[in-house]
């Protein structure tokens, strides 16, 4: 005997030939619990037009439990990954608005839920090659293009996460996980959303530590570190990459050669010069026994240019010109052409150096030049900061001269 109230489906109803159902007027009985169903014809018929499983109604199972189960035609999640990548780079052309955070928030806290669950996906081929195509870097697109294409791609994670899979998958979707997260974190610092950042970032360091991977996490906390590094918290960052030089371990890799560069440029800013230059060696040491396939030039390995990029700002914050001028020019050689931001950090080093060796002039000149010949995309955030410090570095006296003035106004713009 059927029961009222067993969820019976409207598209169901609508879907099935009148001749398998009882009348409509009848079915709303039952429905409404003002009369029940008992003879055993009526009840199969029932539960074969509304797909009610055998065993609900005391019959035994029905022949369409053993088939795969269709998609209703009317069903539409709204989770079309070309109609999200739009919207995403919608949201975004407009640079990093109130909308665009929030779609960033959105698609990231719904990671964060997904990693929740035991459940993981079957095949993450596709998602691991986007995300090894992105460590690659941007190679010419402006940021907000990038950070759309890749959070699309990040988003398409969930699907899987929501997916029961062997342990090995779900260790896979983990890692990919941490892997964009932390790219994501990455651009949203070059920007200069720094919040956003440090979310994204404690997203990637969750899905990280869930993978097991020892060196991605070591990854996530050394790139995390230059947040603050680059914000003004050096003490905080140097925290930060003590952590990840302890997850990293003291073999040579990759995570553990950057978290070493990392702490050295922390502990230069917040003139700790013996514990910098400590750092300054063992990032050295381990980068002589890196193997080649650490040494690739993407955002998730440490290549030599990398290297000297990290160099030439811990040697610039230690006043060691000498040696940061080496480090930037090697990183300069190193670097393409389309690699529009690290060149433009490499220039505002070297200005720094300049007016450390005691020509402030020149080095109002060359960062009026840097960003001013800069595409808009890269004149905020991290460039418009650390030339900014700059700026300040130089003493109030001289803030009248005409250089100095210069670069003020540029930087008001």
């Amino acid at each position: 005997m059927i029961q009222p109230g067993i969820g019976w489906g409207r598209h169901a109803l609508r879907n099935q030939p009148d001749a398998q159902l009882p009348k409509r007027e009848r079915v709303a009985k039952v429905a409404r619990g003002e009369a029940t169903v008992t003879t055993l014809d009526a009840t199969e018929r029932i539960a074969d037009a509304l797909r009610i499983p055998g065993a609900f109604l005391g019959l035994a199972a029905r022949p369409w439990e053993y088939s795969s189960p269709r998609p209703h035609p009317e069903a539409d999640d709204g989770d079309d990954p070309m109609n999200r990548r739009q919207v995403l780079r919608g949201a975004l052309a407009a640079g990093l608005t109130t909308t665009a955070l929030t779609a960033l928030r959105e698609t990231r806290q719904s990671l964060d839920l997904a990693l929740a669950a035991d459940t993981a996906p079957a095949d993450l081929s596709d998602l691991e090659a986007a995300a090894e195509a992105y460590g690659y870097g941007y190679h010419g697109q402006v940021p907000t293009r990038f950070l759309a294409d890749l959070v699309s791609d990040f988003a398409e994670l969930r699907p899987h996460l929501d997916s029961p899979q062997p342990v090995a998958a779900r260790i896979r979707v983990c890692r990919t996980a941490g892997q964009m997260a932390g790219m994501i974190a990455i651009v949203l610092h070059d920007l200069g959303t720094r919040k956003e950042a440090r979310k994204w970032f404690a997203t990637a360091s969750r899905a990280a530590q869930e993978s097991g991977d020892r060196q991605l996490h070591a990854w996530v906390l050394a790139r995390e570190a230059m947040v603050p590094i680059n914000y003004g918290a050096p003490q905080a960052a140097a925290l930060l990459a003590e952590q990840a030089r302890h997850a990293a371990g003291s073999q040579p890799t990759a995570a553990a050669t950057l978290a070493a560069a990392v702490a050295a440029r922390a502990y230069a800013l917040s003139h700790q010069q013996d514990q910098a230059h400590e750092a300054l060696t063992a990032a050295d040491a381990l980068m002589e026994r890196l193997d080649a396939s650490a040494r690739a030039d993407t955002w998730l390995t440490h290549s030599e240019q990398k290297h000297h990029v990290h160099l030439s700002h811990a040697l610039t914050a230690l006043g060691d010109t000498r040696r940061a001028r080496e480090s930037q020019q090697r990183a300069l050689e190193l670097s393409a052409p389309t690699s529009t931001m690290t060149r433009a950090l490499l220039t505002i080093d070297a200005a720094t150096c300049t007016h450390q060796d005691g020509d402030t002039e020149e080095a109002c000149r060359r960062i009026v030049t840097v960003l001013t010949t800069l595409p808009d995309a890269y004149r905020s955030g991290l460039v418009r900061h650390r030339a900014t410090d700059l700026y300040h570095s130089i003493p109030g006296r001289r803030h009248d001269e005409r250089a100095v003035h210069e670069v003020r106004d540029v930087l008001a713009a």
